[in-house]
C-alpha cells in the first residue's frame, strides 16, 4: 500500500537573474483507486487520489521541481494525469496527455512525473484519459513567488476553490451513449460541486431506492463547502473550473470580486459581481470580508450558456468568524444570471487585460494563420464534433514518440485543413451536408514561428443553436487578441486586435456564434494538444495537435513507452 502522502524538501541553489534563489524538489506519492463517495449526497463509484476527491493540492514556489509517483490501483482502467497550465519546458513527455505525449499508466503499475513549475500562479491537474476527469480525478496546483518577492496586490489569506459539475452515470456509461447509433446525449449534470461538495435533491430520483444509503442528505460527504473568514481581512480566492460540460457563474452574496489573475498572469484589476468561468480556466479574485459579521453569506455557482432547469445551483457558505460554521445564511441564495444572455459573458472576456507593469507585448505580425471552424457533424451515423470538417481521432502510438522516432506509419502524414470555405459557409444555419471525415493528422509548425489561431463558432445540428467551447492549449500560453460576434472577417477584424495589453492565457472561450483570436510562439519543442475542454466534445473529436521543434526534443524516457509501435523501442 502506498503511504497516504509525504513531502520531502531537498534544498537546491539556483541562480536566477544574478540572485541566489532557493529551489526545492517536492515529492508526492499518490495512489489512484476507485472508491464509493457521495459528493452530492448520491453514492457512486469515483476515482480518488489517496482517498480524496478533489485530490491533494500541490503547493510549490517558482522554479521548484515537482516529482509525483502515481500508482494506478484501478482494477480495469488505464490513467494519465495532465498538469494543466504547466508548460513542461524541456519535459514534453511529462505533459500527461495519453496518446499524445505518453502511453497510459496501466493498472497495477507506477509512473513518475517530474517537471519544473517555472511560473507562479494558479493551475490544476486532472485525468487525461478517456473522460476520467468527470469521475473525480483532479486537483489544484498553487505556485508561489520565490522568497522575498511579492505580488502586485495585497491580501491577508490565500484560499483555493475548484468548481465542477457532477453526473451520476459513470464515464463508461456516458461514453457508450455518445458512441451509440442513434446518438444518446449525456444530458445536463445532476449537481454542481463547490470544492467537491454539492446537494442533489434525493426526492427527485425517478425510481426510489430501497437502499437508504444510496442518496442521503445527512451524509457528511455532501455537507456544504464552508469558507471561514475573519472580518475586515482580504482574501485571495483562487477559483478554478474543471467542469465536464458546464460554463458557470460564481458569486459570493453581498461581496464584490476583484479579478487580479487569470491562468497564471496578472490582470489589470476589475470588479465583478458574477465571475463567469469556463472549464479549464483559473482566476484569482480578491474578496474583502467587509459585510455584517453577525451573519453568514451564500457562495453559489450556476450554469450559464445552456439550459439546465433541473440542475440545482452549487451552494457553499461564507462564514464570518466567530459565527457557527453550520449556521445557514438568513437569506435565499442570490439570483443566477440569465443563462442565455451572452452579453455580460462577452463583456467580461473583453475586459481581461494584462496588468500594467506585467505586459508581455505580442509580436506585431504572425507567420501563419490557421482558422478552426467548430461544427457538429455525423460520421457513419455517429454524432461527432469537427474542426474544419475533420473529427480528431487518437492514434495507437503517441505522437511525441512517433515523431521523435520517425514512425511514419503511426499516424496520417497528411496535414488537416488550415481553414474552411469562408465565403460560402453560413455559420447561422445547420449545414445541409452534415457528414464529416476523421483523421489523426497533425499541424506541423516551424520552430519559433508566430502562429495565429482563429476559433470560429457555428450552428450545431440543432436549429438556431451554438454552444460555448473553452479551448485549452498544452505547452504554451497565448495572447488573446480579441473576441467578436458573427463570422470572423479576415480582412477587417485583424485591424481590431489588441496588440497593446492583451492577456496571456492557456484556456479561452469561443462564444456562441462568435470568434476568438489567439497568437502564440511555437517555441516549446514537442507535440501539444489543443482541444475543447468539455469532456464529451473532446471524446467526440473536437481537438487538434501541434508539433514543433521535434529535432530539439531530448532522449525520451522509456517509462512513456509500451503501447502501439513503441513496444521494443
Amino acid at each position: 500500500m502506498v503511504p497516504v502522502r509525504f513531502l520531502l524538501l531537498i534544498p537546491l541553489i539556483a541562480l536566477l537573474n544574478g540572485y541566489g534563489v532557493e529551489a526545492r524538489i517536492r515529492r508526492y506519492k499518490w495512489e489512484v483507486k476507485n472508491e464509493f463517495k457521495s459528493p452530492d449526497c448520491y453514492r457512486k463509484m469515483v476515482i480518488t487520489i489517496n482517498g480524496r476527491t478533489p485530490g491533494p493540492t500541490i503547493r510549490a514556489q517558482q522554479n521548484d521541481t515537482i516529482i509525483v509517483e502515481v500508482t494506478n490501483s484501478l482494477f480495469t482502467e488505464n490513467i494519465a494525469i495532465h498538469w494543466h497550465g504547466i508548460r513542461q519546458i524541456g519535459t514534453p513527455w511529462f505533459d500527461g496527455s495519453e496518446g499524445i505525449t505518453q502511453c497510459p499508466i496501466l493498472p497495477g503499475t507506477t509512473f513518475k512525473y517530474q517537471f519544473v513549475v517555472d511560473r507562479p500562479g494558479t493551475y490544476v491537474y486532472h485525468a487525461h484519459y478517456g473522460m476520467q476527469r468527470d469521475s473525480g480525478l483532479y486537483g489544484s496546483i498553487i505556485v508561489g513567488l520565490p522568497d522575498g518577492e511579492s505580488e502586485p496586490f495585497a491580501y491577508d489569506y490565500d484560499r483555493n476553490i475548484i468548481l465542477n459539475d457532477w453526473y451520476h452515470n459513470s464515464t463508461t456509461e456516458q461514453a457508450v451513449g455518445l458512441s451509440k447509433v442513434p446518438f444518446q446525449w449525456i444530458g445536463e449534470p445532476q449537481s454542481l460541486l463547490i470544492h467537491g461538495r454539492g446537494r442533489f435533491n434525493c426526492s427527485s430520483l425517478s425510481v426510489p431506492s430501497s437502499d437508504p444509503g444510496l442518496c442521503n442528505t445527512t451524509n457528511p460527504d455532501c455537507f456544504p463547502f464552508r469558507l471561514i473568514v475573519v472580518p475586515g481581512k482580504t482574501y485571495r480566492l483562487r477559483v478554478s473550473s474543471l467542469t465536464s460540460l458546464s460554463a458557470l457563474s460564481f458569486q459570493i452574496e453581498g461581496h464584490k470580486l476583484t479579478v487580479v489573475e487569470a491562468d497564471g498572469h496578472y490582470v489589470e484589476p476589475f470588479v465583478v459581481q458574477n465571475l463567469f468561468i469556463y472549464s479549464g480556466e483559473t482566476y484569482s479574485v480578491l474578496v474583502k470580508a467587509d459585510q455584517d459579521p453577525t451573519t453568514n453569506y451564500w457562495i453559489t455557482s450556476n450554469i450559464v450558456s445552456r439550459p439546465a432547469p433541473n440542475t440545482p445551483p452549487g451552494q457553499g457558505v461564507l462564514v464570518y468568524y466567530p459565527n457557527h460554521p453550520r449556521r445557514s445564511p438568513l437569506t435565499i441564495p442570490p439570483a443566477a444570471p440569465v443563462w442565455n444572455d451572452s452579453r455580460p459573458r462577452m463583456a467580461q472576456s473583453q475586459a481581461i487585460k494584462a496588468r500594467r507593469g506585467y505586459i508581455h507585448t505580442p509580436p506585431a505580425v504572425s507567420d501563419r494563420v490557421i482558422v478552426f471552424l467548430n461544427t457538429q457533424n455525423e460520421l457513419n451515423g455517429r454524432r461527432r464534433w469537427s474542426v474544419n470538417n475533420v473529427s480528431f481521432t487518437h492514434p495507437l502510438t503517441p505522437y511525441l514518440i512517433a515523431l521523435k522516432h520517425n514512425l511514419t506509419h503511426a499516424f496520417d502524414q497528411n496535414p488537416p485543413p488550415n481553414g474552411y470555405d469562408f465565403l460560402n459557409y453560413d455559420i447561422y444555419e445547420r449545414h445541409p451536408n452534415a457528414n464529416t471525415t476523421s483523421s489523426n493528422g497533425i499541424y506541423r509548425l516551424n520552430f519559433n514561428s508566430i502562429v495565429d489561431v482563429i476559433l470560429q463558432n457555428a450552428n450545431t445540428m440543432n436549429p438556431k443553436n451554438s454552444e460555448t467551447h473553452p479551448w485549452h492549449l498544452h505547452g504554451h500560453d497565448f495572447w488573446v487578441l480579441g473576441y467578436g460576434e458573427g463570422k470572423f472577417d479576415m480582412f477587417n477584424d485583424p485591424n481590431k486586435y489588441n496588440l497593446v495589453n492583451p492577456i496571456m492565457k492557456n484556456t479561452v472561450p469561443v462564444h456562441p456564434f462568435g470568434w476568438t483570436a489567439l497568437r502564440f510562439k511555437a517555441d516549446n519543442p514537442g507535440a501539444w494538444s489543443f482541444h475543447c475542454h468539455i469532456e464529451s466534445h473532446l471524446f467526440m473529436g473536437m481537438g487538434v495537435v501541434f508539433a514543433e521543434g521535434i529535432e530539439k526534443v531530448g532522449k525520451l524516457p522509456s517509462s512513456i513507452m509500451g503501447c502501439g509501435q513503441t513496444q521494443g523501442l
